[in-house]
């Protein structure tokens, strides 16, 4: 296991002071990562935080959570459970099952870093996962980038510990040290295209080609390397972007096909399409861009279209694009997007400006969350009188297209603030306090 601390130093991975909330399934990988980080953090003095999600995928997969709270217990390590149902999420996108368990844990996970529960997350990914996951996108058709495999650290926060230690030395670990941990009978469904790989293709080749799984790493590692060398030639300056429409000069499809497929995926990026774009798409816009003429068209998946106008091909991303919002009601500044900034802050003047509110912060319950409208919300107007959000909203002249991101705080379907309008009844500030807490927006 002495890989987990050369990786953990090499990448910076974790510094002290950090909080690492560790996903925590109860399986050996990640049984085996909490226990090692547990007692790193004596050392490096950080803290660890088990995070256990429940994907309601198995009948008894409540028992796992149990089973990893209990540890965590004896261990005396901060522990958080969450339950989402995968199945039911997966039939409402008419995604599959494990695309809908990947959104919904990192739906989990970047809750609680924008919360500031925790740093960072440390998934227990290691080198046969690696492994599987480049052949994976090898099968799948991907590029150089696919081919790099899974980074040591993404984003900053999600860091991979374990992915340049094998499965045996993990295996190992945990029965040196008697650690618990439990197995899930899904691993076994080779229907999933991981446990197809898995349990199926890689013993078949490490059967032919002993040492395949550290060759396969190996070459991830070189595609990783020439990525990363290749994405430095390339530059986006003179393309045009306006909020989901790239516009790229034709004088940029001169370039070699390396570099000209980069600038099409970073494009494509930076308007909000991330996924479904295939080789042949990026050839097929590059074909229009070279030989198309002006005026012509083209329609690709995810509500893509392309277009040859004169100097430049224009990428258009038609598919409406969803804001969320689930913030805390506390002190300080958040950016909502297409509204603006909300500002809350204890104050001692009570005057107002236009736009700015003032409400009593001990009236407003723990729970109470920043969201948007939702159906059968209801708003208790200052003065008295309860009626619907929706209808309160066009009796105040509020237009349409700013009610659907217009930020209310909200217990429920119970509506206490409309961010730059009103506040209920419910959380006005008595005549006589002497302090009170006031919300604004920019």
């Amino acid at each position: 296991m002495e890989n987990i601390l050369k990786t953990i130093e090499d990448y910076n991975l974790i510094k002290p002071g950090e909080i690492i909330g560790v996903a925590t399934s109860g399986g050996s990988d990640s049984m085996a990562l909490l226990n090692y980080l547990y007692d790193l953090s004596q050392q490096i003095e950080f803290e660890v935080v088990a995070i256990h999600i429940d994907h309601c995928i198995r009948e008894n997969s409540s028992d796992d959570a149990r089973f990893v709270l209990n540890f965590c217990k004896k261990r005396m390590i901060r522990a958080y459970k969450f339950k989402v149902d995968v199945p039911k999420l997966a039939e409402t996108k008419k995604i599959g099952i494990e695309e809908s368990a990947r959104e919904a844990r990192l739906g989990v996970f970047d809750a609680l870093i924008q919360k500031g529960v925790v740093d960072k997350i440390a998934i227990a990914h290691n080198s046969r996962d690696q492994a599987e996951t480049i052949l994976i996108n090898l099968f799948r058709g991907t590029g150089i980038s696919g081919a790099s495999g899974m980074e040591v650290i993404r984003d900053g926060v999600y860091i991979r510990p374990m992915i340049n230690t094998s499965k045996k030395a993990i295996l190992d670990y945990v029965l040196l040290n008697d650690i618990p941990y439990v197995e899930d009978e899904t691993n076994k469904d080779n229907s999933y295209s991981r446990n197809y790989v898995r349990n199926l293709i890689l013993p078949l080749i490490e059967k032919k080609w002993p040492g395949a799984i550290e060759k396969i790493d190996s070459f991830g590692k070189d595609c990783y390397d020439d990525n990363n060398y290749i994405n430095q030639q390339v530059f986006l300056d003179a393309i045009i972007f306006d909020e989901q429409i790239a516009r790229i000069p034709n004088s940029y499809f001169l370039y070699p096909n390396a570099i000209v497929s980069r600038i099409i995926f970073e494009s494509l990026k930076k308007i909000g399409v991330t996924k479904d774009i295939q080789r042949v798409h990026i050839q097929m816009i590059k074909d229009l861009a070279v030989n198309g003429e002006n005026g012509k068209k083209l329609t690709l998946p995810m509500s893509v279209t392309v277009h040859k106008e004169y100097d430049y091909v224009t990428i258009v991303n038609k598919k409406k694009k969803v804001i969320t919002l689930n913030q805390p009601f506390k002190t300080g500044s958040f950016e909502v997007e297409n509204f603006g900034t909300i500002t809350v802050k204890r104050v001692n003047n009570f005057e107002l400006n236009a736009g700015e509110l003032l409400v009593d912060a001990k009236k407003i319950p723990k729970e109470a969350v920043w969201r948007f409208k939702e159906n059968g919300d209801t708003f208790t107007k200052f003065g008295g009188g309860t009626k619907k959000l929706k209808s309160y909203l066009i009796d105040k002249k509020i237009p349409s297209r700013i009610r659907n991101v217009l930020p209310v705080l909200a217990v429920g379907n119970e509506i206490l603030v409309i961010a730059g309008v009103e506040i209920s009844e419910k959380v006005k500030v008595d005549k006589n306090a002497k302090t009170a807490t006031k919300i604004s927006i920019s």
